[in-house]
């Protein structure tokens, strides 16, 4: 409770809530949101704006009766139904509009301009996450896959570390695994004929996939990964479609994976992909007794 509380007294005088007028201007916060509306809109009827807003009804009506004593706003009756009224912005109410999203977007551009491009990425996400969280919405931004970039491998290894720590339990000697498939990839790679990609959502990574080469006409797919907050999304199907595209343009016949039997939402996504299970072996790795498979399919 109290640091929800510090974090709200912290936030309003961020953006200056707690001033007379907001962005400098003669408005306050409510006002503010009513210009903003009925400038995104053209117009709006007025139960539809006070739903909007979700404000009381009399609080809306005295501030539209100061918008029009300003020559900000206009109150007609609706050619539809006589019984709404339909409000818009005069020419003076669209000048107050470009004045406070001026300022807005110099506010927001000098508190940026202090952060690196990676907190600017932190931040972006840290707000998607409070918003999400507290309205109970889902996630229904796009993804993008893109080659990786400065710190992307590094990622792919702590969060291989973490995730299946997490999820199986598996010790340090999973993440050291992949480390040295990474600085393998880096070492020896063959840009015609291997790959990676990382998967992004607003800025973040949450998920990769790297094609090697395994032998001659056999590409191997290695280190599939999705996090968790971006699963749902398609994205461990088209990183695995992505792989098996590159494989075929450079050359190769077949792919192959090594897996292992308790990852059941990475074999779900490798039957729907067309690989077949060909062998299966038990083993000891990783802190666990696991059930290795390996998986193939044609190209």
């Amino acid at each position: 409770m109290n640091a929800v509380r510090a974090f709200s007294r912290f936030y309003t005088n961020l953006i200056g809530l707690l001033r007379e007028g907001l962005l400098r201007s003669p408005y306050s916060l409510t006002e503010a949101r009513v210009i903003f509306e009925l400038a995104q809109r053209g117009s709006m009827d007025l139960a539809d704006l006070r739903r909007l807003l979700d404000i009381d009804a009399g609080y809306l009506s005295r501030i539209l009766a100061r918008f029009e004593t300003d020559r900000l706003a206009t109150r007609e009756r609706s050619k539809v139904d006589g019984r709404r009224q339909v409000i818009r912005l005069t020419r003076p109410g669209r000048a107050a509009f470009k004045m406070l999203d001026t300022r807005s977007t110099e506010q927001i551009r000098t508190l940026l301009s202090r952060l690196s491009d990676e907190d600017q990425r932190r931040l972006v996400a840290a707000m998607k996450i409070v918003q999400e969280i507290i309205e109970r919405s889902p996630r229904p931004e796009p993804y993008v896959l893109r080659p990786p970039g400065p710190g992307d491998l590094g990622w792919v290894v702590h969060r291989h570390g973490v995730l299946y720590a997490e999820e199986y339990g598996w010790d340090e000697t999973f993440e050291a695994l992949v480390a040295r498939i990474v600085a393998d990839y880096v070492d020896h790679r063959d840009p015609q004929r291997e790959n990676a990609w990382i998967a992004e959502v607003d800025g973040e990574p949450v998920g990769c996939v790297f094609c090697v080469k395994k032998e001659e006409k056999t590409a191997q797919l290695r280190i599939l990964l999705v996090e968790p907050r971006a699963r749902g999304m398609g994205i461990g199907s088209r990183l695995v479609e992505e792989c098996m595209r590159f494989a075929r343009r450079a050359g190769y016949e077949q792919m192959m994976l090594w897996t292992n039997d308790v990852l059941d939402d990475a074999r779900r996504i490798y039957e729907r992909a067309g690989f077949k299970l060909v062998e299966e072996e038990r083993h000891r790795s990783f802190g666990r007794d696991l059930v290795g498979q390996n998986w193939w399919r044609a190209l």
